[in-house]
């Protein structure tokens, strides 16, 4: 892995080469109906607890079991719906997930476009925060991926910026209006459908690739001015389900990449937790 991120890196212009390594994969499965289409994913205390949203409109809380780092088992809360005041439909296509420093938690949507923030996940979320930009985006290839920044600013990405030569826009909800400060190069035919900001103030994005008999992935970070792009880690046809959702936190051995794969609830797909490490130098 680490000689084929740095020929990576050799390639792209401006881009260090840092090391991402393979730590684990683990199948997650539970009984029920609910179960499935986890498209974020944050993880928080240490790396031994994490929040999953799902395309059926849920949230799902859990514990990681881990040996030796290694993620070996979970224990999952019971689903709890997300709850908005439009018709549950609305409520169904959440995509991006960020938990703020007070605990509250955003969740981008990409059927009714815009970002919702939940101070209590049994109760109704807030007033959708939607800019004016979203009105023109498609309606299943939106608000794809959701992060938020040391100072509280949220950002967010669409799936597809519109065409294959036109930079992925990213759109800045901070002091209640929304900007546009830098976009993202769309390089190949990767899409967007995760990110997250790092302990190290950098933006994560999580990219998805269908080739039509399976996956890959690609993560990219960036500065918070879209500059310093490096690439940290694409994956082969099929190593890897459908990952959507991105959480970068720091473990004892480096930052530690955390991904949950999307099965579209098909019985041919796996839903899985992917860790990588990553170690510059």
């Amino acid at each position: 892995m680490r000689i084929i991120c740095c020929l990576f890196a050799l390639l792209w212009a401006n881009a260090a080469c840092a090391e991402a390594t393979f730590v684990s994969a683990y199948r997650w499965f539970e009984e029920g109906d609910l179960f499935g289409g986890f498209s974020g994913i944050e993880v928080f205390d240490g790396g031994q607890r994490f929040m999953t949203i799902s395309d059926r409109g849920t949230f799902v809380s859990g514990e990681f079991l881990r040996t030796n780092g290694e993620i070996t088992g979970i224990s999952a809360d019971p689903a709890l719906p997300i709850q908005t005041d439009l018709d549950p439909a609305d409520s169904l296509d959440a995509e991006g997930i960020a938990i703020g420093s007070q605990g509250t938690v955003y969740v981008s949507f990409e059927f009714r476009h815009g970002v919702r923030a939940f101070a209590d996940l049994h109760n109704i979320g807030g007033p959708l925060l939607a800019s004016p930009a979203f009105l023109t985006m498609q309606t299943n290839s939106s608000l794809e991926a959701l992060a938020i920044g040391p100072d509280g600013a949220l950002y967010t990405l669409p799936e597809r910026s519109g065409r294959a030569t036109r930079p992925f826009p990213v759109y800045r909800f901070a002091d209640g209006q929304w900007s546009t400060p830098f976009s993202i190069p769309r390089k190949g035919a990767f899409l967007i459908v995760g990110a997250d900001i790092g302990p190290d103030g950098l933006l994560y994005l999580l990219e998805r690739d269908f080739t039509g008999i399976g996956f890959r992935s690609r993560v990219r970070r960036f500065d918070l001015t879209g500059g310093a792009e490096e690439l940290i880690l694409q994956t082969g046809i099929g190593m890897h389900d459908n990952l959507e959702g991105i959480s970068v936190w720091q473990a004892p051995d480096g930052l530690r990449l955390t991904m949950v794969s999307d099965d579209n609830f098909r019985f041919l797909q796996r839903t899985e937790i992917v860790e990588y490490r990553l170690t510059s130098h």
